[in-house]
């Protein structure tokens, strides 16, 4: 999608690219055909040099298209760098600023990588440098900024948040909201949310229930995994709205065998408890 996108380029917003579109200009490539247009608050010789930049970054990584893109536009970098892509996802014991990680799950599309608290946490400052780009739920709001403050770091990867990306095509309700409009369904794990893992890791910790860190585990793998689901939805509806959305079109992923089991006594304990 990004050699058919204009947006980054200064003076060129939504509206104008739609323009470009109907007149035909619907590559880069055909930028040289382009006909008598508007083009607000820009020069032309400037454009055409950027244009030409654009080619050249391309080549290098997301970076320079993901700084130029507002954050509901940011799904059209996927499939130009979908290998170098991670779905992330984070587990707390709270919302404050005193909260402390107590796992986290990573999906690349093929690998899950699960860290956590007294295990191998550690181990995701390492990991997560072998991506370009990373996409989560809300993860503007809450995942990466804890990210950073827990392991005293700066993430400087593309983001694609999909909580903006949703919204803008009219999906809103939180991350399970989101899946369920989308057809996605839990199974055992259905109700169970951000607090609810904040209980079964206390049961782990103070009742030294493995099977309730499994339960995290799974919730929080299954976070993760959906999102890439998500994103193929998102970016599939994104580019139907286009002239040439057919050729751009991705099949929706297989959902990859999650390796840890929900537990359904602790999944009870902790509902009847919340009741």
């Amino acid at each position: 999608m990004l050699t058919h996108t204009f947006i980054h380029l200064p003076g060129i917003g939504t509206k104008t690219e739609e323009r470009l579109w109907r007149r035909g200009i619907h590559h880069w490539n055909q930028w040289q055909e382009i006909p008598s247009i508007k083009l607000p608050n820009s020069s032309l010789p400037e454009l055409n040099r950027l244009l030409q930049c654009s080619s050249e970054e391309l080549k290098l990584g997301p970076t320079f298209f993901s700084s130029r893109l507002a954050a509901n536009e940011q799904w059209r970098l996927f499939s130009h760098f979908r290998e170098q892509t991670a779905y992330l996802d984070i587990e707390t014991t709270g919302l404050g600023p005193q909260a402390e990680i107590t796992t986290i799950a990573l999906y690349e599309g093929h690998r899950i990588r699960c860290y956590v608290n007294g295990h191998n946490l550690d181990d995701f400052e390492r990991d997560i440098w072998d991506y370009e780009i990373l996409v989560t739920y809300n993860g503007k709001g809450f995942d990466i900024p804890v990210i950073e403050r827990w392991f005293r770091i700066k993430l400087t990867q593309a983001h694609i948040d999909l909580r903006f990306i949703l919204a803008k095509l009219g999906f809103t309700g939180g991350l399970k909201g989101c899946e369920k409009q989308l057809g996605i369904h839990r199974g055992t794990l259905d109700g169970v949310n951000g607090y609810f893992a904040v209980l079964l890791w206390q049961d782990y910790i103070n009742n030294n229930n493995k099977k309730a860190l499994e339960t995290l585990l799974a919730y929080n793998i299954e976070d993760t995994v959906n999102l890439e689901r998500l994103l193929v939805e998102a970016y599939n509806r994104n580019v139907l709205k286009t002239p040439f959305g057919e050729e751009l079109l991705l099949p929706l992923p297989v959902s990859p065998p999650i390796p840890y089991q929900p537990d359904f006594d602790s999944v009870e304990r902790i509902r009847r408890r919340l009741q």
